[in-house]
């Protein structure tokens, strides 16, 4: 519940003079490209950065960042308010405990009497720091649910740190480099799609030419490699090498890397008795490996860690905090960047405040934003359409879903060409290959559908192995050249699966996901295809899974299973139209003067024409030394030629400096076969005195050294060309015209629908 208050001084800071991001968000909404769950999620990051200086939750709480109370106003005794006008931790508590939840109960009624009764008894400091896990560093929590896209949000985070740090590159707020975790259990499924990144357009988020240029400094890796490399017999660490290869780490700039957070950085970590090993002086070559990755990854400076589907990483949660405390000791760790949609431990834990008095919270603490999986359905999400079958056959409920979801889905096909799908579920291998296999291809034939529509996934067993070519058929069934119309699984998908056109979901039985994941399982198919589109996906369960679904909705979600199938928030559809046509707006044309510049080589390669002749241009004036009489009249004329010059010269540190200034062009075995003649001209601008060679002034040394350089280039021209290039451009900037917009705010459009009908209708007369 720390994310109420953090997102009413959001807004607070948004209506005041001090914004400076205001700009940014009113283009990300002009863009349109961007969910409204994604511009709040922004948002709260932007004003957590730039307002708040991407400070840890525990300072900002404790020093009352987020207060928004009225003391003033508030029926306390004196002496109360003057405690909480001094100590801002104590007012933020208090906050904190007057707060009701989504069922309109107050967060903690004995805190709020407690800091009533004797506020001067509860160490705030500590409760704070305690909440917030004792870290010392900036650890946030998003938290949006399925289908929203966290993906592309992750993206945004880092193009926009990366802005913000090419305008400011000493600021600390901003990140540099970034590292993606995800769990070592939805590897398969959750690592490829983290690789949309790299298909994010920045231009949703920044302007051009902006956008543009961060994206070209952007490099990424994903670390997944576990071998040696083949034909190598040495043991050696792939992934290592993929960051090594960005040297200097220390000015390292716009790196994204990609990993698995236990395969990589935590299965080589023991826990014993409570204490956690890193086997940093094993002699095993895995812990050795995992060691020199570890400890890598935390020089990348001003690092900021995403670890997404943070839920998973609770189990493991110790392990990756001591590996996270480690990198932080090193002042590389900018932030940790958590997203999650369902952000719920297992229990709730406990906060002590008092002696006998403790806050319990079931919630992961350190979210700051929190999207409501409700406000998502008929916006981002599908409408799910609930089915609840009463009966006990598993055969039957498959056989009445697949007829329903056929009925009611053979011909759809979305906007992108991809063809609606169901999934389901499969309690064993044995029961998919045996029952439901041949149950569902006779239903199939019935509705015209051939065995090539439907796809059998699963790992495989000593009967049944895995049917070939299946994983491909499976990793393209969001494409439209998939023909999969009905997807059975045993043991896959059931978190992290972005497959768009997925339409339905049978869960016939106990068993045919974790009991813990219902909720997300059944949710698989409601990932909207066509933004803004009213889509409807089906969902068709056991009464068994019926029960943990609407008892996981409620201890997650806070929502019934009628709510969730009830709720429709869509948006309204309003109509625009391109009238330029019809208003005979001219076209203004215009020319574009096209330059083109190319190179022509005049002369080949002639370094030993050349290097003779270096030393025939340097040569400085003599000084002229002229004698006169009183009169002014020239007496005598004499030339000053005397050999000068105290810097000491060596023939080899002379040719380094050859090499050095031509930035990496020449190497010092380019000069080798030349060593004759540049020695001639070495002893040509230096002179001997007592033994030793000194560089004579008489020669501008640089000069010397530019025209040896220039003895080993090229001779080229440049010629250019000239274009006069026609244009026309539209009065209107109508470029991204679309016949239909949608909106939850169709007040905010102008005209309004009514006025753009009558004026569309007076245009016809």
């Amino acid at each position: 519940m720390f994310y109420k208050m953090i997102e009413a001084k959001r807004d607070q800071w948004f209506a005041s003079d001090d914004c400076t991001v205001r700009p940014l968000i009113e283009y990300m909404e002009k863009v349109g490209q961007m969910r409204d769950a994604q511009i709040e999620a922004i948002k709260t990051y932007l004003f957590l950065k730039v307002a708040c200086d991407c400070s840890p939750l525990y300072e900002l709480f404790a020093s009352g960042r987020f207060n928004t109370l009225d003391i003033a106003e508030l029926a306390l005794p004196d002496r109360v308010k003057a405690y909480l006008r001094s100590n801002p931790a104590a007012a933020a508590l208090y906050e904190y405990a007057r707060q009701t939840n989504d069922r309109g109960e107050v967060v903690s009624k004995k805190l709020r009497e407690q800091i009533e009764k004797a506020p001067e008894n509860i160490d705030y400091r500590k409760f704070f720091r305690d909440a917030f896990y004792g870290v010392s560093y900036t650890d946030y929590l998003f938290s949006l649910p399925m289908g929203a896209g966290k993906t592309f949000l992750m993206a945004a985070f880092i193009y926009l740190d990366l802005y913000y740090a090419t305008n400011e590159p000493l600021n600390p707020a901003f990140a540099h480099n970034f590292i993606i975790f995800a769990p070592s259990g939805l590897k398969s499924s959750v690592v490829p799609s983290l690789r949309t990144i790299q298909r994010f357009n920045p231009s949703w988020v920044l302007p051009e030419p902006a956008a543009s240029e961060i994206r070209r400094m952007i490099s990424f890796e994903v670390l997944d490699q576990r071998k040696t490399a083949n034909k190598s017999n040495k043991t050696k660490n792939p992934n290592v090498q993929k960051i090594a290869n960005h040297q200097p780490l220390s000015e390292l700039f716009g790196l994204v890397a990609v990993t698995n957070a236990e395969k990589v950085i935590l299965d080589r970590i023991r826990e014993q008795s409570g204490q956690i090993d890193l086997f940093e002086d094993s002699e095993d070559e895995q812990d050795r490996q995992a060691n020199e990755l570890r400890n890598l990854i935390g020089k990348l400076p001003a690092l900021s860690i995403f670890i997404d589907e943070v839920h998973h990483a609770v189990s493991d949660e110790i392990k990756l905090r001591s590996v996270v405390n480690r990198w932080a000791e090193n002042g590389t760790v900018n932030s940790v960047i958590g997203f999650s949609g369902t952000p719920y431990l297992e229990r709730p834990e406990k906060i002590d405040v008092v002696k006998g008095l403790s806050v319990a919270t079931a919630e992961i603490t350190n979210i700051v934003y929190y999207y409501p999986l409700i406000d998502g359905v008929g916006n981002f999400l599908k409408r799910p359409i609930v089915k609840i079958a009463d009966i006990a056959d598993s055969t039957q409920i498959i056989e009445n879903g697949v007829r329903q979801f056929l009925d009611t889905y053979r011909d759809t096909v979305y906007t992108d060409g991809t063809t609606a799908k169901l999934g389901i579920y499969c309690g064993t291998i044995e029961k998919l290959e045996r029952l439901v296999y041949p149950l569902v291809v006779s239903i199939a034939a019935e509705y015209g559908l051939g065995v090539e529509t439907i796809l059998r996934f699963h790992k495989g067993n000593k009967e049944y192995p895995q049917p070939g070519d299946s994983q491909m058929e499976f990793d393209i069934l969001d494409k439209p050249i998939s023909k999969i119309r009905i997807v059975l699984l045993v043991q896959i998908g059931k978190e992290g699966w972005d497959c768009r056109s997925l339409t339905g979901i049978i869960l016939s039985q106990e068993g045919d996901c974790p009991r813990n994941m219902v909720l997300q399982t059944s949710c698989r198919c409601l990932r909207q295809v066509t933004k803004d589109s009213p889509e409807t996906a089906l969902i068709y369960l056991n009464s068994s899974n019926a029960d943990k679904l609407s008892d996981q909705l409620q201890k997650q979600h806070h929502i019934s299973l009628q709510e969730f199938a009830a709720a429709d928030h869509s948006k309204t559809a309003l109509n625009r139209y391109d009238r330029t046509a019809y208003l005979k707006l001219p076209i203004i044309d215009f020319y574009q003067l096209a330059i083109r510049y190319t190179a022509e080589k005049t002369e080949e390669l002639a370094p030993e024409k050349y290097i003779p002749l270096a030393a025939e241009n340097a040569k400085q004036e003599q000084s002229v030394i002229r004698t006169t009489d009183l009169s002014m009249e020239t007496i005598r004329t004499d030339v000053d030629d005397a050999e000068r010059g105290n810097e000491y010269a060596a023939f080899n540190a002379w040719q380094y400096e050859i090499v050095r200034g031509s930035f990496g062009i020449l190497k010092m075995e380019d000069l080798k076969p030349y060593t004759a003649m540049l020695k001639a001209v070495f002893d040509t601008i230096t002179y001997e005195k007592d033994r030793n060679r000194y560089y004579n002034t008489r020669f501008d040394r640089a000069q010397v050294e530019a025209n040896i350089r220039k003895a080993f280039a090229e001779k080229r021209t440049f010629l250019t060309s000239e274009e006069v290039i026609p244009e026309a451009a539209s009065l209107l900037n109508i470029a991204n015209f679309t016949p239909r917009v949608f909106t939850e705010k169709p007040w905010d459009y102008y005209p309004s629908q009514d006025t753009v009908e009558r004026i569309v209708l007076a245009d016809q007369g």
